[in-house]
């Protein structure tokens, strides 16, 4: 059975749900990491797949590499947008075929699958000491 996503409408072309303008700190990380879990949660949804448990270092992210500042946190910024805009153009391209009529699990599941590579990856640009220290 397709996921219900009655709820779910995307932001419109050119607009994005996932990139807030402006501020560039902590707590603006923090929340976009999150915005950007609940967009792959979509993802996730269209892919038959229930998501586990964030690990720690995952969950620890925003903090730790706020306390590292500087080169790793603009990295840490510009992978984090460039995660927002890999979701974003995915999940208009799952949302266009289910919306069709076309199962997107397949193509969800590839998603799926690099997202949690690459936010993995992401997670290490923080010092291996603060990872778990959120």
């Amino acid at each position: 059975m397709p996921p219900d996503l009655s709820g779910f409408t995307p932001a419109p072309a050119g607009v994005s749900a996932l990139a807030p303008a402006g501020e560039r700190g902590a707590g603006a990380l923090a929340a976009r990491w999150d915005a950007i879990h609940a967009a792959a949660g979509v993802v996730a949804a269209l892919a038959g797949v229930v998501p586990a448990a964030l690990p720690p270092a995952v969950r620890a992210f925003p903090a730790a590499i706020a306390r590292a500042g500087g080169q790793r946190l603009a990295v840490a910024w510009q992978g984090v947008d460039d995660l927002a805009a890999v979701l974003e153009t995915g999940i208009r391209a799952l949302l266009t075929m289910h919306g069709r009529g076309v199962s997107p699990r397949a193509p969800a599941e590839a998603l799926w699958a690099e997202f949690i590579a690459a936010r993995d990856a992401l997670v290490t640009v923080a010092p291996p000491a603060t990872r778990l220290l959120g």
